[in-house]
């Protein structure tokens, strides 16, 4: 009698599917449940640990591959040798484990290019000597397998100015600062003519925001904060001269017509020969004449340019010759600057983007860096309920480490060149970034985590070979490895009167290691916030359901009144109590203060409205409501100024009234 086979499908076993699941984004740092800022926790879904994993190389598509996939992984990693980055804190390189296997050889090339005598003993390896500080390469054979590992020899610390300081700045937007000399944008000119008049007064420091290239025409995206890449500087910055000076003044920022006035200065420049020896220049200037003949979307390109590579063809001289020029004279520009700043004694302060356009020059020059598929944002929080999704893809971590973090290093070590102090936008990214797979709704992501101890060794290292001071922008919700890492290696957090108003029954002020600010580009303004303008702007753009504002604008009240008793003044007389803000801030143990250069006019409107694109609202579009050349004599902002001034020269008690208040 013949035996029928069956042809059934072992069933699935929908618990040892999660179970694989969750242990295959666990080994590849993918969390499976987090907090949001709501304080709920959130379990997260299937589709998005499968998306989430797949993005970071795992060959799933269901949940059902996560068994073959964590083997695969497991394989690959028992497979490695060392570790693809190790860390040498202070120099110091005294155990690295090494793999089983005979003939184990080891080689460590320094930076220089010479080799660092080492030792090997009980299957780990050191160093003789201390190693200088620097990016250095070992490479190990074992058993007839070659491995390499990029051993990166940071200080500790972050660099610190010698001595004792209780200095004070300003911060701004460069674009929206404009003079009666001025383009249609703020450049350099404006900003030097700012910094000498801070300098004047006692500041020692004016901020910008990031001054990245950004995309001008051809739906033009202003953000400084999405820019092309973080390894270029905007054109848009550059003193033209007076031979460039419009007719008028356009009541916008508007980049495309800046982006002209920029183009017709430079028609009759050549490129310097020493800009086409700079490869990465070169490339970059080729890929955005590239984008003038194929279009801004590099991933629609043909299959060769899309992949890197660029037919002469395909790219516009006049374009590439265009940016060779910008980019040379940006460069030029700034260090002299930087140079006639430190001898004033007057630092620039510059900002770290968290991350590039996806259409820009960083992500097409380094594909296999950026996790396709994917967009960084924010879980929803006290702030914005729905969430924040910022637009850009997200580096690979395990890729980052596979190059030996180089292009976050070339990121820094661009801005720190010429920034005096840098600050590094969302530095929670040092440990965690929070991943959307595009097409799922912005609480449907999850974090990712992220080498902390490699990326902030990148950061120090950068930081002292530059002599440039780090801040972390820590507002938010920060994970405990972000608040034991910032006074471990010696980078100052951010301390925000409003948010420290809203949250702290207790207000406390600022500590030495805060840089102390009365508002952000991501807040509202200081008379904003008092009369609740951001409240209805979230409204109107779906950012705050109508159900909550009543009690958004309670909150909102109490902080402010909270603020105004801790300071002795009133919520009625906004400008005697930023007045009185700014002298509270000045006498604390902050080393640094930094007044937003709009509050100091009780300016209403933001530059920005975080969670809205600028095709929605007019984010980074609006100029300042005044001239540079009035604010610099205008009676109330020097009051406020020396408000501040003297509260930081004094570093005891100030009574405001005084100043003999002169009130808009």
């Amino acid at each position: 009698m013949a035996v029928r086979r069956s042809t059934s499908v072992l069933p699935i076993d929908p618990v040892a599917e999660l179970t694989a699941l969750h242990a295959l984004a666990k080994a590849l740092g993918v969390h499976t449940g987090y907090t949001n800022g709501l304080r709920q926790r959130v379990t997260v879904g299937n589709e998005t640990l499968v998306r989430v994993c797949a993005a970071m190389g795992a060959e799933v598509t269901r949940a059902a591959d996560a068994a073959d996939a964590l083997r695969t992984w497991h394989a690959t990693h028992r497979a490695a040798a060392i570790p693809p980055v190790v860390v040498a804190w202070d120099g110091d390189l005294s155990h690295v484990p090494l793999p089983t296997g005979d003939n184990i050889e080891a080689e460590l090339l320094l930076e220089g290019g010479e080799a660092a005598p080492m030792h090997i003993a009980r299957r780990s390896l050191g160093t003789i000597q201390p190693l200088p500080l620097g990016y250095h390469t070992l490479t190990v054979v074992a058993s007839g397998v070659t491995a390499t590992c990029t051993v990166i020899a940071a200080p500790t610390q972050a660099y610190r100015r010698p001595g004792a300081h209780r200095s004070w700045g300003i911060g701004i937007q460069l674009a929206a600062l404009r003079s009666m000399r001025s383009r249609s944008v703020g450049d350099l000119r404006d900003f030097e003519q700012l910094c000498r008049w801070v300098r004047e007064r006692g500041g020692d420091l004016v901020t910008a925001l990031p001054l990245l290239p950004t995309f001008n025409t051809d739906w033009p995206e202003p953000s400084p904060y999405s820019p092309v890449s973080r390894l270029f500087w905007s054109e848009l910055i550059l003193d033209l001269g007076e031979a460039h000076r419009p007719t008028d003044v356009p009541a916008t920022l508007d980049v495309t017509r800046a982006d002209a006035e920029v183009r017709t200065a430079l028609a009759d420049h050549s490129a310097p020969a020493s800009a086409r020896l700079d490869k990465e220049l070169s490339r970059y200037a080729s890929f955005r004449g590239a984008q003038a003949r194929l279009g801004r979307n590099w991933r629609e390109w043909p299959p060769a340019a899309r992949d890197g590579t660029l037919e002469p063809a395909q790219v516009d001289a006049d374009v590439e010759r265009f940016h060779l020029v910008a980019q040379t004279m940006a460069r030029r520009q700034l260090r002299e600057l930087r140079e006639r700043l430190d001898h004033d004694g007057v630092r620039l302060g510059l900002d770290l983007a968290v991350g590039v356009h996806a259409d820009g020059y960083d992500a097409w020059s380094r594909q296999t860096l950026f996790a396709r598929g994917m967009s960084v944002g924010a879980p929803p929080d006290l702030g914005f309920p729905s969430g924040q999704d910022w637009g850009f893809n997200p580096v690979l971590p395990n890729a980052s480490r596979a190059e030996g973090h180089q292009y976050l290093a070339a990121s820094l070590a661009h801005q720190m060149a010429v920034a005096g102090v840098l600050r590094v936008d969302h530095i929670m990214a040092w440990t965690r970034l929070y991943w959307i797979p595009q097409g799922l709704g912005v609480h449907e992501g999850t974090y990712v985590s992220y080498p902390a101890d490699e990326l902030f060794a990148v950061l120090t290292l950068e930081s002292q070979r530059n002599r440039s001071e780090v801040v972390g922008e820590n507002l938010g919700t920060v994970p405990r490895e972000i608040r034991v890492a910032l006074p471990r290696h010696r980078i100052r957090g951010m301390y925000l009167a409003q948010f420290q108003a809203a949250s702290d029954p207790d207000l406390a002020p600022p500590t030495a290691n805060d840089v102390a600010l009365v508002g952000t580009h991501d807040t509202p303004t200081f008379a904003g916030w008092l009369g609740g303008t951001d409240v209805g702007e979230r409204l109107r753009h779906g950012l705050l359901i109508p159900q909550s504002e009543q009690n958004v604008r309670k909150h909102r009240a109490r902080a402010a009144k909270r603020l105004a008793v801790r300071l002795g003044s009133t919520v009625d007389e906004p400008s005697a109590l930023l007045i009185a803000l700014l002298a509270w801030l000045g006498r604390s143990e902050s080393s640094l203060v930094v007044a937003w250069l709009e509050d100091l006019w009780l300016e209403e409107r933001g530059v920005n409205l975080p969670g809205t694109r600028s095709s929605e609202h007019p984010n980074w579009q609006r100029p300042m409501a005044r001239l540079l050349d009035d604010i610099i004599t205008d009676p109330f902002v020097d009051t406020c100024i020396r408000a501040l001034a003297e509260a930081r020269a004094a570093g005891d008690p100030v009574n405001p009234t005084h100043l003999k208040l002169a009130l808009p």
